[in-house]
């Protein structure tokens, strides 16, 4: 009987660290915040009004409380720890119409 267990027990054992030192074999890929590419941006125009960016753009990511006048949008796509793309579309308004914008978008790799 105690040999049984000691051979459950090795068992266990040898599973428990080969589990650990497993690659990772599935690791979903995550999108996160708004997807925005060029086309979308080259539809933008100064003097748009705040819901019209909104259509196009959708709705920020972050809306900063002390800066109502400036929407961040920012886009990541990773798997696991790989980063494939980051980029970021910043948003200036002054009196509910766009004035300007500044991009950080990734190199389209064709």
């Amino acid at each position: 009987m105690t040999k049984i267990l000691k051979n459950y027990l090795l068992l266990v054992t040898v599973l428990c660290f080969t589990s650990c030192a497993m690659p990772k074999l599935f690791q979903v890929v995550i999108n996160q915040g708004n997807l925005i590419d060029q086309e979308m941006l080259d539809k933008l125009e100064m003097d748009m009004t705040e819901s019209q960016v909104k259509y196009l753009l959708g709705t920020p990511l972050i809306s900063d409380t002390f800066s109502p006048n400036r929407w961040d949008y920012l886009t990541s796509v990773s798997q696991g720890n790989q980063v494939f793309s980051q980029a970021k579309v910043t948003l200036f308004f002054k009196e509910g119409k766009l004035i300007k914008w500044e991009t950080e978008l990734p190199d389209k790799e064709d």
